[in-house]
C-alpha cells in the first residue's frame, strides 16, 4: 500500500504529550494497582484489566499513531512495530500491517456494520441476570456480591422480562437455563451481521479494539475509550442483580418502570458517545 506523507512532531512537543499520558494513566489506575498489591479485588473497577487482560503497563505505553515521526526519539529504537532512522521514529505500516492486517479489516467490517445500524435500547441490561439465572448457592462468577433480591426473585424477574443480547461476548456467559430465554442466538461468526450500537459490551470493547491495534491507534483515542468503558461498566453493574452498594453504587432496579427508563436515557448516552468513538477509531485506521 502507499502510506500518506508522515507528520514530523519535534521531541520538545511530542514529549510531553508522552509524559502527560503517563501520568493520566497512573492516576487512573492508581486504586487498581494499590489493590492489587493488597490482594483485594473490585468487581466494577477491575473488569477492564481481567476481563480485558491488557496490562497497566501497556495502557501507559504512549503511541503516536500511524503516519507521525517522532523527532530525536532514540528510546523506540527495537519498540515492536516501530522503526527508527536517523533518531526518528515512527510506526513502521508496512510491518505492522503484515502481522496485523486481517485484525484492522476485521475491526474496520465490525464498526462500519455497527455505525449502519440504529441504538436497540430494549434489554435493560438482563445479560448480567441471566448470567446468575437458576444458579445454585456458591456457583456465581460474583460470590463477594449477594443478589440485591435473592435467588429466586432475581430467577422471576429473569422470567418474566424480554431477554434480548445481540453480543456473543456476553450470551456465552449465559446460564445454560437462560439460554433459550434469548430472543437472539448470537455467535462469534454473526458478530457483524449483529453488533448494535446500543449494546454496553459493544460500547466496552472499543477499549479492546483500540489496544489491540496498537501502535497504529494514537493512545489519546484508547485512552478516550478507556474512560468510556469505565462509566458504561459502573452502569452495567448498577444494573445488574448484584448489591453494589458496598463499592457506593446506588442500583439502577430494571425490574422497575423507573429503572428500566433510567437505564435505557444512560444507555441511549453512551451509545451516541460509543457512535463517536467508532467514527474516530475508523479515522485513525491506515485507509
Amino acid at each position: 500500500m502507499t502510506a500518506p506523507p508522515s507528520t514530523l512532531v519535534p521531541r520538545e512537543q511530542w514529549l510531553p504529550l508522552a509524559r502527560a499520558h503517563e501520568e493520566a494513566v497512573d492516576a487512573l489506575t492508581a486504586g487498581h494497582r494499590e489493590r492489587r498489591a493488597r490482594g483485594e479485588k473490585h468487581p466494577v473497577e477491575d473488569f477492564l484489566f481481567d476481563y480485558y487482560r491488557h496490562r497497566v503497563g501497556h495502557l501507559r505505553r504512549w503511541h503516536p499513531g500511524h503516519g507521525v515521526v517522532l523527532g530525536d526519539a532514540p528510546e523506540y529504537e527495537g519498540r515492536t512495530g516501530y522503526v527508527v532512522q536517523d533518531g526518528a521514529a515512527e510506526v513502521d505500516l508496512d510491518e505492522v500491517l503484515e502481522r496485523r492486517g486481517a485484525s484492522v479489516e476485521r475491526v474496520r467490517a465490525l464498526l462500519t456494520a455497527t455505525l449502519g445500524r440504529p441504538a436497540h435500547l430494549g434489554c435493560f441490561g438482563m445479560h448480567e441476570w441471566a448470567m446468575v439465572y437458576r444458579l445454585a448457592p456458591g456457583e456465581q462468577r460474583h460470590e463477594q456480591l449477594p443478589l440485591r433480591l435473592g435467588q429466586a426473585a432475581t430467577d422471576e424477574v429473569v422470567e418474566r422480562s424480554t431477554v434480548r443480547c445481540s453480543h456473543f461476548d456476553a450470551y456465552r456467559f449465559f446460564t445454560e437455563p437462560a439460554r433459550p430465554l434469548n430472543a437472539l442466538r448470537p455467535t462469534r461468526e454473526a458478530q457483524v451481521a449483529m453488533e448494535q450500537p446500543g449494546c454496553l459490551h459493544a460500547g466496552m470493547d472499543l477499549y479492546k479494539w483500540c489496544f489491540t491495534l496498537a501502535p497504529l491507534v494514537p493512545s489519546a483515542l484508547t485512552l478516550d475509550a478507556f474512560l468510556l468503558a469505565r462509566e458504561i461498566r459502573v452502569l452495567d453493574m448498577q444494573a445488574s442483580p448484584y448489591d453494589v452498594s458496598a463499592y457506593g453504587l446506588d442500583a439502577v432496579a430494571v425490574e422497575t418502570p423507573a429503572g428500566r427508563a433510567e437505564y435505557a436515557r444512560r444507555q441511549r448516552d453512551f451509545a451516541v458517545r460509543s457512535d463517536a468513538l467508532r467514527r474516530r477509531l475508523l479515522e485513525a485506521l491506515p485507509a
